[in-house]
């Protein structure tokens, strides 16, 4: 509860690998971005407590491309005044086959006599798509928001949260929130139906949102 005369606190919580896709859908760059700025612009007259971005740990392993990326642009963030990040962690997935529609089509070839394709080239596609694909998938970033939301909002470490993540899976934490008569709001490039309902407020931010807050 704010008391009268005193600015509400915000503080930013940045779901980064929905946050990072967002941007790049609309052509932008989020290793561009003037976090200070863009956190000052999005709070309005709200006293800005802090931004915080969670995203999974890249591995120091095999093609350091990857990691050395994702090391500069955290370094970049924490040179920002009140931006800090929070490291979950990403885990490796084997998947059998890179395409089984392909894999279907093949096997139906001898069956179909309106179709004439060289045995080199039946061959070369079937080997395509017997190639088994590695996928990493993000764990542990979403519990870690949605326990910092609900357990700073019982803290009473700020009046307003923003949410920048399109993911319907933050609602119950979001319910949860707002319960301890914090306000939330939810802001994002792309589309949030179910997430948006949830909140107080949802924020489109199309590209002209971020203008001055680039480096």
């Amino acid at each position: 509860m704010t008391v009268a005369g005193t600015k509400e606190k915000a503080i930013i919580f940045i779901d980064g690998s929905n946050f990072y896709h967002g941007l790049k859908k609309k052509g932008l760059s989020s290793m561009e971005l003037d976090y200070t700025q863009f956190s000052r612009k999005l709070v309005l007259t709200r006293q800005w407590i802090q931004t915080r971005y969670y995203v999974g740990q890249v591995k120091q392993e095999g093609d350091l491309t990857a990691y050395q990326k994702q090391q500069k642009f955290l370094r970049r963030l924490k040179s920002f005044e009140n931006v800090n990040y929070f490291l979950g962690r990403l885990e490796r997935r084997q998947t059998k086959g890179s395409s089984k529609k392909l894999k279907k089509w093949l096997d139906a070839l001898p069956n179909r006599p309106d179709v004439s394709i060289s045995p080199e080239i039946v061959e070369e596609l079937s080997r395509v798509a017997s190639i088994d694909s590695v996928t990493w998938v993000e764990k542990g970033v979403d519990v870690m928001i949605a326990t910092d939301m609900v357990s700073m909002a019982y803290e009473d470490k700020y009046d307003t949260a923003y949410l920048l993540s399109a993911d319907g899976d933050f609602t119950h934490a979001i319910k949860k929130v707002r319960n301890t008569g914090k306000k939330v709001f939810v802001a994002s490039s792309i589309p949030g139906n179910e997430i948006s309902r949830s909140a107080d407020s949802f924020i489109p931010m199309n590209k002209r949102f971020f203008d001055g807050c680039w480096l």
